[in-house]
């Protein structure tokens, strides 16, 4: 363990103001570490203060495109944690851009000060993966490596909670349309990973010192395809809706044009990272390199996901008389 004290220690989050940031910086708040959030734009992160003390919380202005922003925010910090990430690209902010230079600006900034890295990449990060999500995933991996070679990184499956971009956005479908598809047969295999766990393993990987130059797989106990996560919103929700097999050739056509919606359902980065199944690996599984691993037991999402999807059915918080 640390020989200071949680409150001596000063942890950045760089991307600590979204979905999955503010799982972090809670986990990290309940521990006493002091916590600076780096974030693009510091007045939309003010609803991160009630989650810690007085002064406890701080929100600094950082732009990982710009390096030098970037050191201004891990100087004095013990320990940087990188959240930043990308669904789809817009403008300047490409997957180039952040996955892989503003990783490796973050790297960078945190060796100069001696800090600790933790860096949150995904299961899908592969360098031959079809999907540039996938493949600048990697090459962010393959940065810090070379950077920092102690570096602990953290490789997350589909996360679920209140805010999330899964169940809330399929659930959005079935409520306005009467057919969804199934990209390529709905075959794809997940295990969805409750955010309140994957906030929890990174605070322990920041609290155990002893731990580093690993690469944790964490995802949570079921396993379930894409067909099934599917199924499972619609009896949630209590809505019927036809299921549609979408050959992935057709959903990537589709998505090319999806795309430049301001909030696009389907990218075609997103259609072609449905090829391969998003689960833990056997060797990680046997080298303890998983959430079991570090001694959490992981939240089924049928526990938790009818909390928040209440709210798409027809009749709100209160069942049908059918159901």
């Amino acid at each position: 363990m640390n020989a200071r004290s949680n409150a001596d220690t000063l942890v950045t989050v760089f991307g600590g103001s979204g979905f999955v940031g503010r799982h972090v910086v809670r986990a990290l708040a309940r521990r006493g570490f002091r916590i600076r959030v780096a974030v693009r734009r510091p007045d939309l992160a003010f609803h991160l203060q009630p989650l810690g003390r007085v002064g406890q919380i701080h929100a600094v202005q950082a732009n990982v495109r710009y390096p030098a922003s970037v050191e201004l925010a891990v100087r004095d910090a013990s320990a940087v944690i990188n959240l930043t990430g990308l669904l789809f690209g817009r403008g300047k902010q490409t997957f180039e851009a952040v996955h892989v230079a503003g990783t490796q600006a973050i790297a960078d900034a945190a060796v100069e000060h001696d800090a600790r890295i933790i860096h949150m990449s995904a299961l899908g990060a592969d360098p031959e993966s079809p999907g540039e999500y996938g493949r600048t995933k990697a090459a962010g991996e393959a940065a810090v490596r070379g950077i920092a070679p102690e570096a602990t990184i953290v490789r997350p499956s589909v996360v679920f909670g209140p805010e999330d971009q899964l169940f809330n956005r399929f659930a959005f479908l079935a409520r306005m349309m009467p057919v969804l598809p199934l990209v390529g047969g709905g075959e794809t295999k997940f295990q969805p990973l409750f955010v309140g766990d994957l906030a929890e393993a990174i605070a322990r990987l920041v609290e155990d010192t002893t731990i580093d130059g690993k690469t944790y797989e964490l995802g949570g106990p079921d396993t379930v395809t894409l067909r099934e996560i599917f199924e499972f919103v619609l009896s949630t929700i209590e809505r019927k809706r036809l299921l549609v097999p979408l050959p992935f050739a057709l959903a990537r056509l589709q998505a090319q044009v999806l795309q430049y919606l301001p909030n696009p359902p389907l990218t075609p980065s997103q259609v072609d990272m449905l090829h391969d199944d998003n689960i833990v690996s056997e060797t990680a599984e046997k080298d303890g390199r998983t959430l079991k691993g570090l001694g959490i037991e992981p939240a089924t999402f049928a526990s938790i996901v009818p909390s928040y999807l209440w709210r798409f059915r027809r009749t709100g918080q209160f069942r049908s008389s059918a159901a």
